[in-house]
């Protein structure tokens, strides 16, 4: 995990190699400033997926913050993650433990020409028995929910 954290996610990037991987995008008519909001403060997950609870963050400010880790529960999954980058209205990035599943999930934001926040995230995913019960496709299921959820979330 410390070479995934350290190499890959506060460089901003995925594992490559690793055998589940997915990307979405998806443009929200709302101020980069609240979809920021979302991201950046993990209590304010379950606002954008139910299945998200039992946020825990150990931070000065209970947000994003670099190296702070945090657990949450997505589903039944309880997640240890710790966050890598942290580019204020940019760009948002953790890593994850789960069941010996290893994860780098990264939030970029960029303005579009009116100003409204194109989202993409990605992530890529590894571990001994993942393959068994994971996909790309799952993978990217789960993260074009993610962004509908955000997107619902921010422009309420």
């Amino acid at each position: 995990m410390e070479v995934l954290h350290e190499e890959y996610a506060k460089k901003g990037r995925l594992d490559e190699r690793a055998p589940v991987r997915g990307s979405h995008e998806i443009r929200i008519e709302a101020p980069v400033e609240r979809v920021w909001a979302l991201l950046s403060e993990p209590a304010n997950w379950g606002s954008v997926d139910p299945a998200i609870h039992g946020v825990t963050v150990e931070s000065s400010s209970g947000g994003a913050e670099v190296d702070a880790r945090f657990t949450w529960t997505n589903g039944r999954n309880r997640i240890k993650s710790r966050f890598a980058v942290i580019d204020p209205g940019r760009e948002i990035v953790w890593t994850g433990l789960a069941a010996g599943a290893k994860a780098v999930h990264r939030h970029v934001l960029e303005a579009t020409e009116d100003g409204a926040p194109l989202v993409r995230t990605e992530e890529s995913m590894g571990g001994p028995i993942l393959i068994l019960f994971f996909s790309d496709t799952k993978l990217h299921t789960a993260l074009e929910k993610w962004l509908k959820g955000l997107k619902k979330a921010a422009e309420a």
